[in-house]
């Protein structure tokens, strides 16, 4: 590997990571096919049953109508602003209260909507053979106290209540909690009938299609996920969802829709087992939820059935309270396990220096410190190899296309020299998993969202506004392209290599601001060791340039 190439395969790699990323996204899976909808095709808001007695369009497509708005209970909190529907006791719009929608803005970021056309709702309920959302009558419209709550103290209990001409008694609690995104919902079933009854909890997400995706730049994903005992956490494309319907009987688990940031997520009790399930609706929505057990209710007895529903941001603590994987949610791919303990570190520099973007520049000092014993063994080996150019030049004059004999004197002479020809590229290839770990922490986390660093960088999850930051680095990427002169006799490569800190800085312009502060720093932190290193070599007596 000429060494003068080596710096940037670091860049070039994540380049080629990002675009094959992006290509599995729009082309890797067969997109579902939008049919219009037929005349056939039951949408309406009372159609309560499809297949397993889950709800499937149990939603006033007329939003703004009198009668969905005087159903619509207002809830509070200093999290959350929420409305729930009376009809099912349905949750249909939340918005975030301590996460503005811009920087500085004054309105709060909304992740669930009744919106048609960007629907996104938690829907739950309690089917089974005497299940009320079971009933051909439709959705159950509960009674409330009062149209608006507002939680004053540590916790607030929103009640719904409805019963049936024969005498079952359902109160559907809504329990919020002070500074926490998560809310229970807990049945308190009163049978007062004459005979004994069968119910089950159901909860689900459901969604539209269309929606924005994340850009080449960008690669974040937006579907559904889940987790049963098997699989901690599991992706489940809305693609994906057409031809590979979930149904899985599991202990505990959980459902969730994701997207930048936020995630919405139904946890069932974990103590017992639940079905999850998935499908497409109409061909315009997609749903992922869970069903319990049945619980058996004997004639004049009581049962009480909850389950959490978050929607907030990819707190990894707070999701890791309420269900076991919930934190992957905060999705690092394949590399999680490095990605975990420098997000750590990440957040123990931040509580030290309070500012996310010194953090940045710390944990890069730090990550780039520890991994200098193998940018040291990498800059040495390189320069070895350069040294010994004259004697390569000299074996190909000698043999010229005899290929297997010109292999076999090289390694003669890499033994005799005691040079290791993959000495520059192992330690490369060491420290890219760190590089990516890294980048997936400054592209997932939501405590970047916002988080300001100093004078125009006000948003470290957004692009250089700028682009001062893209611009140094590729003035620090031309540097080290300097530092090691040029090998390559084919003058188009020359070219390519003389204009890649062009290409690469044309890619930074896009790169939210944190990334390109972390490659910046980690540039001219190895500009430094660079000179270190040849440095040290010269004392030696070794030749380095």
């Amino acid at each position: 590997m000429e060494s003068q190439r080596s710096f940037l395969l670091i860049g070039l790699a994540l380049v080629s990571f990002l675009l094959w990323q992006q290509w599995q996204m729009d082309y890797g899976q067969p997109p579902v096919q939008q049919a219009p909808l037929s005349q056939n095709t039951d949408v309406s808001p009372d159609r309560a049953t499809t297949s397993g007695d889950v709800p499937s369009a149990d939603i006033q497509h007329v939003p703004a109508s009198a009668e969905t708005s005087n159903r619509l209970i207002k809830v509070v909190t200093d999290s959350l602003d929420v409305l729930i529907d009376t009809r099912g006791g349905d949750i249909v719009s939340v918005k975030l209260a301590d996460y503005p929608v811009t920087q500085g803005s004054s309105e709060s970021f909304q992740l669930l909507t009744q919106d048609p056309a960007h629907l996104y709702i938690a829907q739950s309920g309690l089917i089974g053979p005497n299940g009320p959302d079971s009933s051909s009558k439709g959705r159950p419209v509960y009674t409330v106290t009062a149209e608006e709550y507002q939680l004053e103290g540590d916790s607030l209990v929103v009640p719904l209540s409805y019963q049936t001409d024969s005498g079952l008694q359902i109160t559907k609690n809504f329990i919020f909690k002070k500074g926490q995104h998560d809310i229970e919902v807990r049945y308190q079933v009163n049978n007062q009938t004459n005979a004994d009854i069968q119910i089950q909890q159901y909860a689900q997400l459901k969604q539209t299609l269309a929606g924005p995706e994340g850009s080449m730049f960008m690669p974040t994903y937006r579907g559904a996920a889940y987790s049963t005992a098997e699989h901690r956490y599991k992706k489940h494309q809305f693609d994906d969802i057409e031809d590979e319907k979930l149904n899985e009987v599991t202990q505990g688990g959980w459902v969730a829709m994701l997207q930048h940031y936020f995630v919405s997520a139904w946890v069932p009790p974990q103590d017992a087992q639940n079905t999850l399930y998935s499908r497409i609706l109409s061909a315009q929505y997609a749903s992922i939820g869970f069903k319990g057990n049945l619980v058996n209710i004997a004639a004049g007895d009581q049962a009480e059935i909850s389950s959490i529903f978050y929607a907030g941001p990819k707190d990894q603590d707070d999701l890791e309270l309420l269900a076991r994987g919930l934190d992957l949610t905060v999705d690092y791919g394949i590399l999680w396990w490095l990605s975990k303990p420098l997000f750590w570190l990440l957040q123990f520099i931040h509580g030290l220096v309070g500012n996310w973007g010194l953090a940045i520049i710390f944990i890069t000092i730090i990550v780039k410190g520890a991994m200098y014993p193998l940018t040291k063994a990498q800059y040495e080996s390189m320069a070895k190899l350069r040294a010994l150019q004259p004697k390569m030049q000299a074996l190909k004059e000698r043999y010229g296309e005899d290929r297997q004999k010109m292999s076999q004197a090289m390694m003669e002479m890499y033994k005799k020299e005691k040079v290791n020809p993959m000495g520059g590229c192992f330690p490369l290839i060491l420290q890219m998993p760190i590089f990516l770990a890294l980048y997936w922490v400054f592209l997932e986390s939501v405590e970047l969202r916002h988080a300001d660093f100093f004078l125009w960088i006000t948003d470290l999850s957004v692009k250089d506004p700028y682009f001062v930051l893209p611009i140094l680095t590729g003035a620090s990427m031309y540097l080290l392209q300097k530092l090691q002169p040029m090998t390559i006799q084919d003058p188009m490569q020359q070219k390519i290599m003389q204009w890649m800190p062009v290409m690469m800085s044309v890619f930074f312009l896009w790169f939210p601001a944190g990334l390109v502060l972390y490659w910046l720093i980690s540039n001219v932190i190895t500009l430094v060791q660079a000179k270190m290193i040849y440095a040290s070599m010269e004392k030696r007596g070794i030749k380095s340039h």
